[in-house]
């Protein structure tokens, strides 16, 4: 049964029915309210003992009150302004100002709305359970909830549920005496005009007529907001706050958001003081949801209006943006610690189009390309001249082709690296030792070899003199990078690698204080090796023995052993391998504190865009820290969840968060299945990149293809790029409003999880899909789960580049499209 009359009904009481009951009420609301003062010095204040009856009222009077509201006609509806405000109302309250009394007059009343504020917190608690899975951490909310307290605010805004908008007149009767006394008393304040807005409903009693006055007063009422202080209440006049309302329309928004984010927090306390993610509240989700849609309606006309070019600058088909700034390259002081070299990307990305070298070919598959890869791919014949001697690369017919040696294995690189582990046979290739960094990487022989062995080396050398040598290893099928030891610290998080190698790597470890080396020693694993195959390690030049001195002089002073030297016989070369500590004891003996340990808030995971220093980070001595223990032997690590990942955190997807991994382990088991499904035929997929890794699930999927995955974390994502080097993994920091640090046309697939509807706030989708354009090959795939809104914006940009689409649900959030060679005529102005 409805508890209210519909507006039409309202009308049609007649104007002496009105007056009468209107004399009535105030002469009873009078009397009671004269008995009410007589004894209200020794009757305990009614909230107390009523608090409980009367909020389990209200709720069945909200609910039917819903149902009710629904039948009536929309102009009787509350304007949209004035339901915003009935969502930050407070929970009704009844009792009396306390005024100027006693402390222990009103100490009820506080603990009463203490457990109020409890019973919405407890609400909270549930509501996170139920959060979607799409939900993230940005990596310095992460941050700050790993090392949180959790500390409560002192002001809180309580969100109640919504106060009916009429007052029933009750009958007397003793069951309900003592409501219909608070019911007339509020009905006295409202028309004394007191700040004190009570309302109370009696589902108990008949419905019976309202008088007008009350219903324009009611109607016109947008609620209150209680502000808890600690102990103290105050109740805000409803004309105040609604004039704040109409000034500052996103402030109620801004209530909500830190009502939830407190409520959470208090409840997680009780839970055990676990730290839990503040997540995005549903006022924070659509008040972006509206901004969306108001700028939906313009973009794919955009999107469909934009005219491609061709890049105009000297790099050609090679064109890296991020490192080929020759304005931004000019402007440095210095070139000293190759600054040249590292990455200065354009105040705005690019949106224009890298040529395809005249003659390109659908590259050879794996394993072949390892061998020989086609001229016209990489048309480069410098380095084959320059090196062709050690059997880095030589020219023969339309092919490249690479021997398998280097500059230290020139007689292979299988025998030297089956070198490498009997000089010291702990490094165990494929067990203990899974994921490695190779340093001055050359042609990517090394790399690609360590595949037989089952490990995986990120390589990386710089784009320098060596023409293209990164692009020649890419081209092979063989992971790598183009970045240099230089002044900044390279974009992997701390003691991640198990191995470091240097074969003549050219890098002079040993100056300016080793700040080099120490940057090494951030990356590596605690117990891990370096491994240095060096001309000082086994030549008696005069350079050679000045560079071995001051190299030992260094490495003991941060405390790595050296475990062997050994020379082999058949390339004429030697390695010297050294051994990390894994514990700080050696450090606090030292007689010199040089180099100095790092200052305690120093992050050793902080790697984008931060300068390099001279210092020596602590090795975790904490049993449930990263770093503490070795990881488990290959492949067991790849599917277990590290020992340091436990309960009390939570995933990136709102549960536990070894629960999470598992979780998301499960997600993606049937990917193979499903992309065969989608086109892609895996027999000429070898390099991948998850453009959005969280746990590198993705790429633990496609562990028994013969393909390598490269695992790109965000730098406004939960860094959860140590978690994937924990199982055997790769991959790399990256923003991608920027240029990525690799050569055009080097990746086979594309995968981008939830990737662009993130992007776009931040950056242009079009400058996002010209260097996916860059980045992947003709004929390569890239594949998009998404939001269809944002599908929809992705696949009008795909062909604009003339891609073919081979999948499109965009409904079910997944699309699949492959790369031709289309190409603009027109070519941009030089920048």
């Amino acid at each position: 049964m409805a508890l209210f009359k519909s507006p039409k009904n309202r009308r049609s009481s007649s104007s002496s029915s009105y007056v009468s009951t209107f004399t009535i009420v105030v002469f009873i609301a009078l009397c009671v309210f004269g008995v009410w003062t007589l004894s209200s010095n020794s009757v305990v204040s009614p909230q107390t003992q009523s608090d409980e009856d009367i909020s389990t009222r209200t709720a069945i009077d909200t609910s039917t009150a819903t149902n009710d509201e629904l039948s009536t006609s929309q102009d009787s509806r509350p304007k949209p302004e004035q339901n915003r405000k009935d969502t930050t109302t407070a929970a009704a309250v009844f009792g009396d100002n306390p005024g100027h009394l006693p402390d222990d007059a009103i100490k009820s009343d506080d603990k009463s709305s203490n457990n109020e504020a409890q019973k919405h917190q407890g609400a909270a608690a549930i509501s996170d359970s139920q959060l979607s899975e799409e939900s993230s951490l940005t990596q310095k909310e992460q941050v700050s909830v790993i090392h949180e307290a959790g500390a409560d605010s002192d002001v809180k805004i309580i969100e109640p549920e919504k106060v009916p908008q009429s007052v029933n007149e009750v009958e007397a009767s003793d069951a309900n005496k003592k409501d219909e006394e608070i019911a007339a008393a509020n009905i006295v304040e409202q028309s004394m005009g007191q700040q004190q807005d009570v309302q109370t409903v009696d589902t108990q009693g008949p419905k019976v007529e309202e008088d007008e006055a009350n219903k324009e007063q009611i109607k016109e009422d947008k609620g209150e907001v209680e502000v808890i202080k600690k102990d103290e209440k105050v109740i805000i006049p409803n004309e105040e706050k609604l004039d704040v309302a109409q000034q500052d329309s996103d402030a109620a928004s801004k209530d909500i958001i830190s009502q939830n984010e407190n409520q959470k927090t208090k409840a997680d306390k009780k839970k055990g003081g676990k730290s839990k993610k503040e997540w995005s509240t549903q006022a924070a989700q659509s008040q972006k949801e509206k901004g969306r849609q108001k700028g939906e309606s313009n973009t794919v006309d955009k999107l469909e209006d934009h005219t491609w070019l061709l890049c105009n600058n000297t790099a050609g088909a090679d064109y890296i943006p991020c490192l080929d700034n020759e304005k931004a390259i000019k402007l440095l002081r210095s070139t000293k610690h190759y600054e040249h070299r590292e990455r200065h990307c354009p105040e705005d990305p690019p949106t224009c189009l890298v040529p395809i070298p005249s003659g390109y070919k659908t590259p050879i598959e794996w394993p072949s390309s390892r061998d020989k890869i086609y001229y016209h791919n990489v048309p480069h014949t410098k380095l084959a001249e320059v090196k062709g001697h050690q059997n880095w690369v030589k020219v023969t017919g339309e092919f490249l082709t690479f021997p398998g040696g280097g500059t230290q294995f020139i007689h292979g690189a299988l025998h030297y690296i089956d070198f490498v582990q009997q000089a010291e046979p702990s490094i165990a290739w494929g067990k203990h030792t899974r994921v490695i960094l190779d340093v001055g990487c050359g042609v990517g022989s090394f790399g690609g070899y360590l595949f037989d062995r089952d490990v995986i080396a990120m390589s990386f050398a710089p784009k320098d003199e060596h023409e293209a040598q990164v692009q020649f290893a890419l081209e092979r099928g063989i992971p790598a990078i183009s970045s240099v030891m230089g002044s900044q610290r390279l974009p992997f998080p701390g003691r991640v690698f198990d191995l470091v190698h240097c074969a003549r790597c050219r890098v002079p470890w040993h100056i300016e204080g080793g700040k080099l080396l120490l940057e090494l020693n951030r990356v590596l694993r605690p117990g891990g090796y370096f491994a240095w195959s060096a001309t000082p390690v086994y030549q008696k030049l005069e350079e050679d023995v000045e560079i071995w001195k001051e190299m030992t002089t260094l490495t003991k002073s941060i405390c790595w052993e050296l475990v062997t030297i050994n020379k082999d016989k058949l390339n004429k070369v030697g390695v010297a391998v050294y051994r990390k500590p894994t514990s700080n004891e050696c450090y606090e003996q030292r007689e010199q504190n040089e180099p100095p340990m790092c200052k305690e808030d120093d992050d050793p995971n902080a790697a984008w865009y931060v300068p390099l220093q001279a210092c020596i980070h602590r090795v975790p001595v904490d049993k449930a820290e990263r770093g503490a223990k070795w990881p488990e032997e290959w492949p067991r690590r790849l599917q277990k969840a590290p020992y340091w990942l436990n309960n009390s955190q939570i995933g990136i997807y709102g549960k536990p968060a070894a629960q999470d991994f598992a979780a998301d382990n499960e997600r993606w088991k049937n990917v193979v299945d499903e992309l065969s499904n989608t086109g892609i035929t895996w027999s000429n997929v070898r390099n991948v990149m998850d453009m959005r890794a969280v746990y590198g699930g993705f790429a633990a999927a496609l562990r028994d293809l013969p393909v390598w995955v490269f695992n790109v974390v965000n730098v406004d994502s939960p860094d959860t790029l140590p978690l994937i080097y924990e199982r055997g993994l790769f991959g790399i920091y990256h923003d991608w409003c920027e240029s990525f640090n690799t050569y055009p046309r080097t990746f086979d697939l594309l995968h981008a999880d939830n990737l662009f509807s993130k992007l776009k706030d931040r950056c242009k989708l079009v400058a996002v899909m010209a260097e996916v354009d860059r980045i992947i090959r003709p004929g390569g795939k890239l594949i998009v789960r998404d939001e269809s809104t944002t599908l929809t914006e992705v696949e009008t940009l795909l062909k604009s580049l003339h891609w073919e689409l081979i999948f499109d649900k965009i409904q079910e959030g997944i699309l699949c499209a492959k790369k031709g060679k289309w190409r603009p005529d027109s070519v941009a102005p030089s920048s």
